[in-house]
């Protein structure tokens, strides 16, 4: 079974993930961990993206596909696949579909998990984290002893320039203008499953796993 995870920032991908990997026969694909195994080996194409992930710039289309082209002739036929961060437009969608039909593969499910601007601002803008440790906490799922302060060390929590309210609405609207298309092209393959993800994370999966059975 060969899936893709949809969804804006914080609508619990990772958790679906992580779950999915747990009670199905299928391998994560993180194109930014590819990214980084590609440099890290030294191949033609991980040459190519070290200077551009180094100056901060965005890899191209013709870099990341041939990434993942190289790592789908090499990957378990046996085992399906979980896509995650990819495809982010509708040409890479297109290329992907070359590529897994390449190899004899197709995209059976798009889990596309779908939550509020309001739910993603309350998700990230509640974070706050240490500058001394590390330590990560939430203002309503997991608050400090003291407020503003860490449990471990005492120092003052701060947010990330991210995770404040403006910059999470941005990121939530270049999502729907950049990524959204994406669901009519898979709802005209007929092969979309829409979650609302604004619901408890259990209770997501256990929609997503029966639809995924009875495919």
């Amino acid at each position: 079974m060969n899936l893709i995870l949809l969804g804006p920032p914080a609508a619990g991908k990772g958790t679906q993930a992580q779950w999915i990997l747990r009670d199905f026969d299928v391998v994560h694909v993180s194109t930014g961990d590819m990214l980084r195994k590609a440099i890290a080996d030294g191949t033609e194409l991980g040459k190519l993206a070290k200077p551009l992930l180094d100056a901060g710039k965005l890899v191209p289309d013709e870099i990341v596909n041939g990434i993942i082209q190289e790592w789908l002739k090499a990957a378990d036929p046996g085992k399906g696949i979980v896509f995650d961060g990819f495809p982010r437009t509708v040409a890479q969608a297109k290329a992907l579909d070359e590529m897994m039909a390449a190899v004899g593969r197709r995209i059976d499910a798009v889990l596309s998990i779908q939550v509020t601007e309001a739910t993603v601002v309350e998700r990230i803008g509640g974070r706050w984290s240490c500058p001394k440790d590390g330590a990560v906490y939430h203002a309503t799922n997991r608050p400090p002893r003291e407020t503003g302060k860490c449990d471990r060390c005492g120092e003052a929590l701060i947010q990330r320039d991210d995770d404040k309210p403006e910059k999470i609405v941005e990121r939530y609207r270049q999502y729907l203008e950049k990524t959204m298309p994406l669901a009519d092209y898979y709802a005209s393959k007929g092969c979309l499953l829409t979650l609302d993800g604004t619901r408890d994370a259990q209770v997501v999966y256990d929609e997503l796993t029966a639809a995924l059975k009875a495919i």
